[in-house]
């Protein structure tokens, strides 16, 4: 069995390789800020303002760091040739698309409210959804942190199986994809649904939410995470941006479809 044959977590890819161990360590970072932001009581203190540096405190760091410390000169590729970069973009495209469009079903089929008075910048579909809540801006910034952790994490673990001995043609790699789709809904919603902030983000019926509502969640990631798994995924492989774009909008439309056509048949929750 020679290098290319092992099991891996890793990518081939060397400029891939290292976003992924960068995104895969910054993760408990900004999971310990939120954590804390969370657990002292910090959103029912600030204003507006606060909550956007809190977001970009989170999100900045996923660009800032990488800029300035990694150079990819040596293996042949300029900074907008780096994977980090590519993969920020495709995130923040579908961290968009799922924002701004899907966070209406989350509202009117999925039981989801908001309650930010203090947030007057708000970002979300004019004629998709009944209009009754807003997105506030912070949820974007945020976002952009959580899809960077899931993302990396399935491609990471669905690599791993994939170059191992098992059998993952036919349909077990559907299934695999679902179930790393559907561990991060279930994981999301439980852990953001809490009691330091249930006055500020909460669910009508978590129960439901955490069984029927996650199966439905899951549909952001059965739509992005196999797209995303061939991001620069070959050992020289190397997306433009303009094809990263191109990957991030149809993971986004195929998300829509998938919601929408889930919300038809089930209904609200």
């Amino acid at each position: 069995m020679n290098g290319s044959d092992r099991p891996r977590w890793l990518s081939e890819n060397p400029s891939k390789a290292w976003g992924e161990k960068f995104f895969l360590l910054y993760s408990p970072v900004w999971m310990t800020m939120i954590g804390l932001v969370m657990a002292l009581g910090i959103t029912e203190r600030v204003g507006q303002w606060g909550f956007i540096a809190i977001g970009s405190a989170v999100a900045l760091p996923l660009i800032v760091v990488p800029a300035l410390a990694r150079d990819e000169n040596a293996i042949g590729r300029r900074w907008y040739q780096t994977y980090w970069l590519k993969a920020n973009l495709y995130i923040a495209i579908f961290n968009f698309a799922a924002n701004y469009f899907g966070s209406e079903y989350f509202f009117d089929v999925l039981g989801m409210v908001y309650e930010y008075p203090m947030i007057r910048i708000n970002l979300d579909a004019t004629l998709v959804g009944s209009g009754a809540q807003r997105v506030p801006i912070i949820m974007y910034l945020l976002t952009q942190a959580y899809f960077i952790t899931y993302h990396t994490t399935a491609v990471v673990v669905l690599r791993r199986i994939r170059t191992s001995r098992l059998p993952v043609g036919g349909l077990v790699w559907p299934v695999l994809l679902a179930t790393v789709a559907y561990f991060w809904a279930w994981m999301e919603t439980k852990s953001m649904a809490n009691p330091w902030i249930a006055s500020q983000f909460y669910y009508r019926n978590m129960a439901r939410m955490l069984s029927h509502g996650s199966l439905f969640y899951s549909l952001y990631f059965i739509a992005s995470f196999p797209i995303f798994y061939h991001l620069d995924e070959g050992r020289d492989a190397s997306w433009s941006l303009k094809k990263t774009a191109g990957a991030a909008l149809s993971a986004s439309m195929i998300m829509m479809f998938l919601l929408d056509f889930a919300a038809g048949i089930f209904g609200a929750i």
